[in-house]
């Protein structure tokens, strides 16, 4: 798979794959994001990996563009074949429909399928976490049954609660925190996924698998979780 770079201000270099978003593409930006980790490049920093690129910031005062885009180059030519399986799997458990997701029933309807039905597929599928943005911690997650694919609300809604599950097109996601957005709630985590003071429990990379539970259940995890 070709990889092209462009230099990005005077500190960073981006990778770019082909423009799509694919399980493939997502493993091996996953891939070269950690062939450069343990390739531990002199004057590398931080990396910031997204659905079909790779942004790679670097010390100018250690290393320079040519040096780390070749470098780069190397070892993207060098990535094993795409490997979809690869990553940490993370279970979310998730209380689907009623007030924890309210538009359970219009993905149904759309999909014309019962909500049983979309429950059963949405938790069916591993989803690779292609990036993480919009929010701190929000997962942009590939994999979805594309029979489960909805648009967005016309009028995205001013406050969703944090743990709401939603299906945006042809993605799904978890609102790790409170905020606005337009994407259709199927169902909420009691999972508290972000805490400034203590690492995600995911990263890009990674994979998800959705479990359904009882609202008994999403009460006493709320509880021991402290986010009730």
């Amino acid at each position: 798979m070709s990889v092209h770079v462009a230099p990005v201000g005077d500190t960073g270099v981006l990778a770019v794959f082909d423009q799509k978003i694919s399980q493939e593409i997502g493993a091996q930006v996953a891939a070269l994001n950690a062939a450069i980790h343990a390739a531990a490049l002199p004057g590398a920093g931080e990396t910031v990996p997204a659905f079909a690129s790779l942004l790679v910031r670097y010390d100018p005062l250690v290393t320079d563009y040519d040096t780390m885009s070749a470098a780069i180059v190397h070892l993207a030519g060098h990535l094993p074949p795409p490997d979809t399986a690869a990553g940490k799997l993370v279970t979310i458990p998730v209380c689907y429909g009623g007030n924890y997701g309210p538009d359970l029933g219009f993905v149904a309807q759309h999909a014309g399928l019962t909500e049983q039905e979309v429950v059963r597929r949405h938790t069916a599928r591993e989803y690779r976490i292609y990036m993480l943005g919009f929010l701190p911690g929000f997962p942009y997650l590939g994999g979805l049954d594309p029979s489960l694919a909805t648009p967005r609300l016309q009028n995205p809604r001013t406050s969703i609660p944090s743990g709401s599950v939603g299906i945006g097109g042809e993605q799904t996601g978890i609102y790790p925190v409170a905020s606005p957005g337009g994407w259709q709630l199927i169902g909420r985590t009691p999972l508290k996924l972000f805490d400034p003071a203590k690492p995600l429990p995911y990263a890009a990379g990674d994979r998800i698998r959705f479990s359904a539970i009882s609202p008994e259940q999403f009460a006493a995890l709320a509880q021991k979780e402290g986010s009730a």
